[in-house]
């Protein structure tokens, strides 16, 4: 039947589902937290800087400013030669689909009472997205794709290669209007932890040896970004 036992690295149906789950919940919420930190007003993620730059030069909302940057970074990958999986794809439509629909719930608030809440809420948030959404094992998002590619290309470590291509992005971000602050650096020093700790919380079980499924490179190296 559906829930026939597996072999040592083939994922039954029931954990198949469970997968998707996890990875389209993640991408939604990650969606959430990016738009929760915009409503912040306190600053973005390296990435929402540069999208929220470029929206607000182009008139385009943020969501879908975040749509066609993560297409265009997809088409990089062509000549690094890296290969895009399930996650990869609706990564680039989940995340700007969710939170330009966040942004239209939830209203621009100006106390500082409510802001910090938001920004605090913002960032543990996108640290259980992020954990939802890579322990699914689709493949990663298209900019942490472009890292690690890379970085294989390069040679040069994945902490070299992510915080040079961030501090274009940020420096480039802010110069067309992007939000850079105290939420930029809280993001920076809190999402690595988060991560890690939520990876622990939603990896999924193999069925039969209890232990986490691998279904592609460690985890500890896609910790990027959506």
């Amino acid at each position: 039947m559906h829930r026939s036992t597996t072999t040592r690295g083939v994922l039954v149906p029931t954990h198949l589902t469970r997968r998707l789950l996890q990875l389209y919940a993640g991408l939604a919420l990650y969606g959430v937290s990016s738009a929760l930190l915009v409503r912040a007003g306190l600053g973005l993620e390296p990435w929402g800087v540069l999208h929220q730059g470029l929206a607000e030069r182009t008139g385009i909302s943020i969501g879908v400013v975040s749509i066609i940057v993560g297409a265009v970074v997809l088409l990089l990958w062509i000549p690094i030669r890296q290969r895009p999986g399930l996650g990869t794809v609706s990564n680039v439509f989940v995340v700007g689909l969710a939170m330009d629909g966040a942004l239209a719930l939830v209203p621009g608030v100006e106390a500082m009472a409510v802001r910090v809440p938001l920004l605090v809420a913002g960032v543990v948030l996108n640290g259980a997205a992020t954990g939802l959404y890579i322990s699914a094992r689709f493949g990663p998002g298209p900019r942490d794709g472009l890292m690690t590619g890379l970085h294989r290309l390069t040679g040069r470590s994945i902490r070299l290669v992510r915080t040079g291509l961030e501090v274009v992005v940020v420096a480039t971000g802010f110069l067309l209007g992007g939000t850079v602050g105290a939420g930029t650096v809280l993001y920076a020093l809190a999402i690595g932890p988060l991560a890690q700790f939520f990876l622990r919380v939603f990896a999924v079980p193999a069925p039969e040896q209890g232990s986490t499924v691998v279904a592609g490179a460690s985890p500890r190296q896609a910790i990027l970004r959506p």
